[in-house]
């Protein structure tokens, strides 16, 4: 996947020239005449605070010119991606399981295993039913094909997008009402929305 504009989205060649170690010339957009990557030059927390402000560069600069398959070890990325994503996943599930008083200290150990197998598929289930109810509904929409590559790029922007959900670890530390867990839920979909338009 070759590098993209952040203001349009249009494929470019390269992002920038560097003429020597610290001097570099960004290029622009042959279609729109804009700098095709001014986000090269920023520091990472200007980019964090786009990507929380969903701005659509943002998301761009990041899947398209920082994060892609030809990255050094990009599947083992993927995986370890994964691996939190469901994580913090199952820990919102445990939480919602608290809240409704299914969770306590008086549990024998038979209904914790069974608590925690019971997490462990709805997190594996809810979010394979998810994915591919999503990829469906972009097939049938808009009536193409998807290839195995697309769909790890689908993959990278859920999973990228839905960094909200690290702040279900402030609920370890804080009290907080369930409604909190529904609200980063929506923040989760709606930066998940917005990292699929780019």
């Amino acid at each position: 996947m070759e590098p993209r504009c952040v203001e349009c989205g249009f494929p470019i060649k390269t992002l920038f020239v560097q003429y020597s170690p610290g001097n570099i010339r960004l290029m622009r957009c042959e279609n729109c005449k804009a700098v095709a990557d001014e986000y090269i030059e920023c520091e990472f927390m200007i980019i964090l605070i786009d990507l929380i402000l969903h701005k659509t560069k943002a998301y761009r600069h990041l899947l398209f010119n920082v994060i892609n398959q030809h990255t050094v070890n990009f599947e083992g990325s993927l995986w370890k991606s994964i691996f939190a994503f469901l994580l913090l996943d199952a820990y919102r599930s445990l939480l919602l399981k608290r809240n409704e008083g299914e969770w306590g200290s008086s549990m024998s150990f038979s209904s914790i295993v069974w608590t925690f197998e019971e997490i462990v598929v709805d997190v594996f289930v809810g979010n394979f039913v998810f994915f591919c109810i999503f990829l469906l509904s972009m097939r049938l929409m808009l009536n193409t094909s998807i290839q195995i590559s697309r769909c790890k790029d689908i993959l990278l922007a859920i999973l990228v997008s839905s960094y909200f959900k690290i702040f279900l670890i402030a609920t370890m530390v804080w009290e907080f009402p369930s409604s909190v867990i529904f609200i980063i839920d929506l923040f989760v979909l709606s930066s998940n929305t917005v990292a699929l338009k780019g």
